[in-house]
C-alpha cells in the first residue's frame, strides 16, 4: 500500500485555497452577487445591450420629472428620420399623458415603462411589484392604446423576482450599456463624447427627456454615430423575442 505524503507547506497551501473558496461562494449566495465564479451568475439578468454584427444603436429616454424638452427631442428624431425609445414612469403620464401621445403618434417613439411611482424595485414585495407594472402599462395602454412589452427598472435596480414578475406580465427588462450621465449637468459635448466613445455594435444608449443638455447633446450623438457607420433602431426592434440567452455582462445572445 502507497500512502501519499503532503508535505507540511502543501498542506496548509491546500487548506487556505479550500477555505477562501467557501468563503467566496457563501459570500456571493448570501449578498446575491451577479457574477459569482468563472464569468456565471446564479441570477437572472436584464438585457444591457444585444449581439449582433449589425452597426446599429438604440437611442433611449427615461422620464420621471419634467418635460420642457421632452417635443424638441421627438423634433431632432423627426429631422434625422430616426426612432428611439421613451420609458415613462406612471405619475410622469398622469401628468404629461397629452406629450406621451404625440411621442407615440409620431411613431418615432416605442414606449415602455419605467415603473409607477420610481421606486427601487428590489425592495417591493412580489405583490408590490406587481402592482407598479401593471398600473403604469395600464396608465401608458389608455393614452396610446398599447400596452407596453419593455421596462426599465429605476435606477437600474432590480432582483430575479422583479425579472420574474416583469417576464409573466409579457415585459422584457431593458437596462443600458451606455450611460450618458445627461442627468449630471455635463456639457453637450461631454454627454456626445462618452456616448461615442462607448456606444458599439447592439448598444442601448440611456438618457433622459429633461437632462439639462441632451436636447443640445442630440444632435451630435446623432451625427457622430452615422459618421461612425450606425443606423438606429428601437429596443424592440432590435432584440431577439425568443431562442436567446443572456450573458454574465448582459448581452443578449441568440440561443
Amino acid at each position: 500500500m502507497k500512502f501519499v505524503v503532503l508535505q507540511k507547506s502543501s498542506l496548509i497551501k491546500f487548506l487556505v485555497v479550500n477555505l477562501v473558496t467557501a468563503i467566496v461562494i457563501a459570500v456571493c449566495f448570501f449578498s446575491g452577487s451577479a457574477v459569482v465564479w468563472q464569468n456565471k451568475t446564479t441570477r437572472k439578468i436584464p438585457i444591457y445591450s444585444v449581439e449582433t454584427e449589425e452597426k446599429v444603436v438604440a437611442l433611449s429616454f427615461d422620464a420621471a420629472w419634467g418635460a420642457d424638452k421632452t417635443l424638441g427631442i421627438l423634433d431632432v428624431l423627426t429631422s434625422y428620420d430616426i426612432k428611439a425609445n421613451f420609458f415613462a414612469v406612471g405619475f410622469w403620464v398622469e401628468k404629461h399623458g397629452d406629450t406621451l401621445k404625440v411621442l407615440h403618434d409620431s411613431g418615432r417613439m416605442e414606449i415602455g415603462t419605467h415603473s409607477n411611482t420610481h421606486p427601487y424595485m428590489s425592495k417591493l414585495s412580489k405583490d408590490n411589484i406587481r402592482l407598479e407594472l401593471k398600473a403604469s402599462c395600464d396608465l401608458i395602454e389608455q393614452v396610446t392604446g398599447v400596452k407596453p412589452e419593455l421596462f426599465r427598472a429605476p435606477y437600474g435596480d432590480y432582483s430575479d423576482t422583479l425579472l420574474i414578475e416583469a417576464e409573466s406580465l409579457g415585459l422584457y427588462t431593458i437596462q443600458w450599456d451606455v450611460d450618458s450621465l445627461d442627468w449630471k449637468g455635463l456639457s453637450a459635448n461631454d454627454i456626445a463624447v462618452r456616448v461615442l466613445e462607448k456606444a458599439d455594435n447592439g448598444s442601448i444608449i440611456l438618457m433622459h427627456n429633461d437632462g439639462e443638455h441632451t436636447l443640445e447633446a442630440l444632435p451630435l450623438i446623432i451625427e457622430g454615430l452615422k459618421n461612425r457607420g450606425f443606423t438606429f433602431k428601437t429596443i424592440g426592434e432590435m432584440i431577439y423575442r425568443d431562442n436567446f440567452t443572456v450573458s454574465h455582462d448582459g448581452t443578449q445572445i441568440r440561443s
